[in-house]
């Protein structure tokens, strides 16, 4: 199976400081750490590539030359990759996004944390987003984790909880038979989202998507039998 569309858009999310990875990202970006003698940055390009996707782009901040030369170096994999960098401050994921939205083309896009390790099938994932017909999909998968995505029977986002405090936000008036699944930190927006974001810099993308799910259907896509890995904490490198 292959995308569908002519052009196939990217975003890889690089311009974090790392600071749950210090020491180790004092002077090198989290984007460059080795896995298994490649940086993250390596392994995520070649699976977007792999997976059929012709142009990406990267958001840099910390130590943003480095990653830069680095692509350079690497003659861009051969296929398109542009920056956006965020230079004065970092815009958190949705202004990220927001800050890049001139790259994309009127095809949905796939957005991918570079701390990200994982053998989802990106082009399953892709065709299911198209499927759904919805704004977003996101990938999501049963694993522990400290804070949930909550999911009704159609596979639709339907709220958000902390499962440290029990805080807990509903995009509808009740809880009753939804299931909590974490979330994988890749997911496929439609362009039209643009319109809808904040009219604000600086924004977090998952408020966003509670938001848009009160009023539009927010498309969760399973991968429990693929592997995972967050490779931004320092357990994953010990």
């Amino acid at each position: 199976m292959v995308l569908q569309a002519q052009e196939n858009r990217a975003m890889i999310l690089a311009a974090g400081l790392g600071t749950r990875l210090k020491p180790l990202t004092d002077h090198k970006p989290k984007a460059l750490l080795e896995w298994e003698g490649k940086p993250l940055l390596e392994h995520i390009i070649l699976k977007l590539k792999s997976s059929g996707f012709t142009s990406i782009i990267i958001n840099v901040h910390h130590q943003a030359a480095l990653i830069m030369d680095f692509v350079k170096q690497r003659d861009q994999f051969g296929i398109r990759i542009e920056f956006s960098h965020e230079k004065d401050e970092l815009l958190d994921t949705g202004g990220g996004i927001a800050n890049a939205s001139w790259f994309f083309g009127e095809e949905p896009f796939l957005v991918y944390n570079v701390d990200i390790l994982s053998d989802i099938d990106l082009r399953s994932m892709y065709q299911d987003h198209l499927k759904s017909g919805d704004m977003a999909t996101l990938a999501v998968k049963e694993r522990v984790t400290t804070r949930s995505l909550l999911m009704n029977k159609d596979g639709k986002l339907k709220g958000w909880r902390d499962n440290r405090s029990g805080e807990t936000i509903l995009t509808g008036s009740s809880a009753d038979g939804l299931v909590p699944i974490a979330f994988s930190a890749i997911h496929i927006m439609d362009p039209k989202v643009f319109a809808l974001f904040p009219k604000k810099l600086r924004f977090p993308l998952m408020p966003f998507y509670l938001e848009l799910a009160k009023a539009h259907p927010v498309n969760l896509y399973r991968h429990d039998r693929d592997s995972w890995a967050d490779m931004g904490k320092m357990e994953s490198y010990t």
